[in-house]
């Protein structure tokens, strides 16, 4: 997911919210990526904020990360996604497979910045881990957004979507490493292509496509997976924008959400670092939100 070349360019703002703490995530938009119009329940998360403290200028409004619908009414992603923005920012979902386009046409329409985010998501309540953001050893990088009866019903009212199924308790310990390297991996998003190298440095073009991409398994951690992204053997991988989105492993013939995207190498060549949601630190969190199994 992180290599395949998507047609809008991440904006620098969406770049920077997209690394905040360590070097986040952002793009399925890899080699041996596709476009992911089926998997519905993946959307991108839409922020709508002051960038430069001044009232009378308008706001920023664009996608910032990818997330999940885990029930009709929860959007799990990662807590570096929703966290250390300005006081009133305001978040939004989309569930669309072009988020990138439908905001260049709202922008195009001369919106206001509240009327783009409108058209565009379905507004939320954020809620981070309130131990976020914890340590190496479990960083606690997970948020859900919530939707009232009347958002649910008007997220349902644009799209279609069954929501991703979460893992049981333990499920990856259970399974073991050699399961879970005979699985299916699959990571999707919303976010860039791998870097490419210019004059200038690294830049990592695309973003705001919904993609998809096999990777393979790699080490199994306390609250970690580790994915290797391996262009001769056709996987792909995350990158920047990809933060806080799925991580599927097929178990049995049933897609699983394994774990969300969170980190990786800087230019998005090799690695996806993923918060694993069988946990008794993931589990705890979301038991608040949704009904788990």
């Amino acid at each position: 997911m992180r290599r395949t070349a998507l047609t809008a360019t991440l904006t620098a703002g969406a770049l920077a919210a997209a690394m905040v703490g360590a070097v986040p995530a952002s793009a399925i938009n890899t080699y041996n990526a596709q476009p992911a119009p089926e998997r519905t329940e993946v959307g991108a998360l839409i922020a709508q904020w002051d960038r430069d403290g001044d009232p009378a200028t308008p706001d920023v409004v664009d996608w910032y990360c990818t997330g999940t619908m885990i029930d009709r009414n929860t959007f799990l992603t990662a807590a570096h996604c929703t966290t250390d923005w300005p006081q009133g920012v305001r978040f939004y979902v989309s569930l669309a497979q072009d988020v990138q386009g439908e905001l260049d046409a709202a922008h195009a329409a001369g919106l206001t910045p509240a009327q783009v985010a409108a058209r565009v998501g379905v507004e939320g309540t954020a809620h981070d881990s309130p131990d976020y953001p914890g340590n190496s050893a479990d960083s606690h990088d997970i948020a859900v957004v919530e939707f009232d009866d009347t958002q649910a019903a008007a997220l349902a009212a644009r799209w279609s979507f069954t929501p991703a199924t979460l893992p049981a308790a333990g499920q990856l310990d259970a399974l073991g490493p050699r399961a879970l390297d005979a699985a299916r991996w699959e990571v999707m998003g919303y976010g860039t292509q791998e870097a490419e190298r210019g004059p200038g440095g690294h830049t990592h073009p695309g973003g705001g496509v919904r993609m998809k991409a096999e990777v393979g398994f790699d080490a199994l951690n306390k609250t970690w997976v580790r994915l290797a992204m391996n262009e001769p053997r056709g996987y792909g991988g995350a990158c920047y924008g990809d933060s806080g989105g799925p991580n599927f492993v097929t178990l049995d013939g049933q897609r699983i959400l394994a774990a969300t995207t969170i980190t990786g190498d800087s230019p998005c060549y090799a690695t996806n670092v993923v918060y694993r949601l069988d946990t008794d630190s993931a589990r705890g969190f979301l038991d608040d939100f949704v009904e788990l199994p």
